[in-house]
């Protein structure tokens, strides 16, 4: 103990302890895929359509040249009759809702990019009660888009025409928790935050941690494979998600929902509607497997000269801090400008170039703590970090973390904003930001980037005054063959809905492409 905090004495002529901050106070599930895909998709295939257009448009070698702009058209649909309003009143009485006023914060995204034109929104809250409006809808050959939180980012959280919007807002009931295994069950409209707040009082924690998680519902993340906060630690929802309840478009529910960490009896088909963004089927119910609350966390934002000095922290980290390490988070210079302007956060520290957040997370407070020490000890030494500073107490934690998670809420602020979640080799991350400020120049009011390093996630940003169509061009596809040049993917996490549909040849091979259509076919 004695050796500890001599080296904490030490560490503060270097490293300031946190002093007060202001404290200034998704994924939804979406239903577009690429070109050859039902534009509604969770309708039976008629003859000739999806997957035939599917087989013929995938079955050259070459890829289609897409619109950027395209959306798909709206397929021969019927149109919601006051027969089928009557039918849906019947089901769910009084969650049959055709108020335009109600109706208004439903079709349009979080971002305000995308608007529907929906008529009918429908709030079920059993899974039987998706299943008889879902069959009934296939059976009138009516549309239907899923929602969630309605939190997206790519535009996949709202009709893209006058598609029934089916939420799950009020399915938001625990199923089931087991102490012993932190399994937990649960419905599909569970707030995130929620879910973290109930496993909080039973010493558990979610497995999963996004900035939306006051909004974001569990079956959009899963529908959408959100990545989050927490991913360094625990991995994908593909690694912590045991079983899924669905609703398939015909209305046959399809019970996958179970307790089991290991099972392997043929496919493993959850996989199917992980991350499938509402594709095959509207998510009901999930089981998540959910780790032990740490009794020490830790958090310390420090800052950098240049990206190689914090990728060399990073590597560093990762070796001196081992277990206990679970998150590795980045901003730049422009994102801290926009959170001071805009929010009014101030910067704790000395202004630098690039800010890292750490967080760690263990069972020991005095072996955290003493890691910990040990590693920003080198960290300074070596020079690789030239400020910081760190909190143990929950309220400075938050304070140091919103640095971080409201970096998205400054840039709506800022602009109109053009939102790109790109994954890379980790050296070639804040490359793509330096790239995109020269090919750009003065078209563009700020190019910021900040994201998950230990990920190899980018989160790049463009804002322009207002919406500009010439500014997209000029971002679009230049992006994404950047993208592709580095053999990254065009969508680490936030899907690619309405957005992205057209681009994703740019990470995807035609033949992977084709088969996704094949097994779109098979849905019912």
């Amino acid at each position: 103990m004695a050796g500890l905090l001599h080296r904490r004495l030490r560490l503060r002529t270097a490293l300031r302890w946190l002093s007060p901050l202001s404290t200034a106070s998704p994924p939804a599930v979406v239903r577009t895929l690429p070109p050859g895909f039902s534009s509604s998709l969770l309708q039976t295939p008629r003859p000739g359509s999806c997957g035939v257009r599917c087989r013929e448009l995938h079955a050259g070698g070459e890829r289609p040249t897409p619109s950027p702009a395209a959306t798909p058209e709206r397929r021969p649909f019927s149109r919601v009759t006051p027969e089928d309003l009557a039918f849906f009143s019947k089901i769910i009485p009084g969650r049959t809702i055709t108020d335009p006023d109600i109706l208004e914060a439903s079709n349009v995204d979080w971002l305000k990019s995308v608007r529907g034109f929906s008529e009918v929104l429908l709030r079920p809250q059993t899974t039987e009660e998706v299943s008889q409006i879902l069959g009934y809808c296939n059976s009138r050959n009516l549309a239907v888009s899923p929602q969630g939180g309605n939190t997206g980012l790519v535009g996949g959280s709202v009709p893209v025409y006058d598609e029934i919007i089916l939420s799950t807002a009020l399915m938001n009931n625990v199923l089931n928790f087991d102490s012993v295994s932190g399994i937990l069950s649960c419905q599909a409209g569970c707030v995130l935050e929620s879910l973290s707040l109930y496993l909080e009082d039973r010493d558990y924690i979610m497995p999963l941690d996004l900035g939306a998680k006051g909004s974001c519902q569990i079956g959009g993340n899963v529908a959408t494979n959100a990545g989050g906060l927490r991913l360094l630690r625990y991995g994908s929802l593909r690694g912590t998600v045991l079983g899924l309840e669905v609703v398939l478009a015909d209305g046959k529910v399809l019970d996958c929902l179970a307790t089991l960490r290991k099972d392997n009896t043929g496919y493993d088909l959850k996989q199917l509607f992980i991350g499938s963004e509402g594709t095959l089927g509207v998510i009901t119910a999930v089981t998540i497997l959910c780790p032990r609350k740490p009794k020490a966390v830790n958090v310390a934002f420090l800052g950098c000269e240049s990206f190689e000095q914090l990728l060399q922290t990073f590597q560093l980290c990762r070796g001196m801090l081992g277990e206990i390490l679970s998150a590795f988070e980045f901003l730049d210079r422009e994102c801290m400008r926009l959170l001071n302007t805009h929010l009014k956060l101030a910067n704790p520290i000395t202004d630098c170039p690039f800010y890292i957040v750490i967080e760690t997370s263990g069972s020991n407070p005095t072996h955290d703590e003493e890691k910990l020490h040990q590693f920003l000890e080198e960290a300074m030494t070596s020079s690789q970090v030239i400020d910081g500073t760190v909190a143990t107490e929950e309220a400075k934690i938050k304070a140091l973390w919103s640095l971080r998670e409201r970096v998205t809420e400054a840039l709506t602020h800022d602009g109109f904003t053009y939102k790109y979640d790109i994954s890379l080799p980790v050296e070639r991350i804040y490359q793509l930001v330096t790239d995109m400020r020269e090919h750009l120049g003065d078209r563009a009011k700020s190019v910021v980037g900040y994201g998950h390093v230990g990920d190899g996630n980018l989160h790049l940003n463009i804002t322009s005054p207002t919406k500009d169509p010439d500014l997209l061009a000029s971002i679009e596809p230049f992006v994404y063959e950047w993208t592709a040049r580095f053999q990254g993917s065009i969508s680490a996490e936030h899907g690619l809905g309405l957005k992205k549909r057209n681009y994703i040849y740019y990470s995807k091979a035609s033949l992977a492409v084709a088969l996704m259509g094949n097994i779109k076919t098979m849905d019912p």
